[in-house]
């Protein structure tokens, strides 16, 4: 069951470690050991110290996951939500509230039209032109692929003639 608690007129629902496994796809070791090595704390404990989870959390998680599975390693991840704290103090959860992209084994953030490496702080600066440029190739691309499809749909289904008439 999950608990429930009413704050300003707004129910907020906690998630269990079980649930959160089973949503995100992870192992309750997986989760303990994030807790422990304070990648991602749980929103709340019951008074009986079992660890409750919102739903910003399980965004955490979710970014979490999806940066391991893009080849991020755990170290690098922590390394970047402690710089990103240190960098961006009114971001209390980095992993949920900015827009992490996984480049090798490095974090990109998106943040306020920037760009910049999560630990160094480097910025990123995006080709417009180079970007400008493959959409062009794209929209060209497309437009000789619907030619062809035209030039099909116009003959219409094949008709077979009957030469012995």
């Amino acid at each position: 069951m999950i608990p429930k608690s009413s704050t300003s007129n707004s129910e907020k629902v906690f998630f269990t470690s079980h649930e959160v496994g089973e949503i995100i796809g992870l192992t309750r070791r997986q989760i303990q050991h994030w807790d422990h090595s304070g990648l991602i704390k749980p929103s709340f404990r019951t008074s009986g110290g079992h660890s409750r989870y919102t739903f910003p959390d399980l965004v955490s998680f979710r970014t979490a996951k999806k940066l391991l599975d893009a080849g991020v390693s755990l170290q690098r991840i922590r390394q970047s939500i402690g710089e990103l704290q240190k960098v961006l103090p009114t971001v209390k959860r980095p992993l949920a509230e900015l827009t992490l992209v996984a480049t090798g084994d490095m974090v990109l953030v998106f943040y306020e039209g920037t760009v910049f490496e999560a630990i160094s702080g480097q910025q990123w600066i995006v080709e417009v032109a180079e970007i400008q440029q493959a959409v062009d190739k794209w929209k060209k691309r497309v437009r000789e692929l619907s030619k062809y499809r035209k030039i099909h749909k116009s003959h219409g289904p094949s008709q077979q003639i009957d030469k012995a008439s």
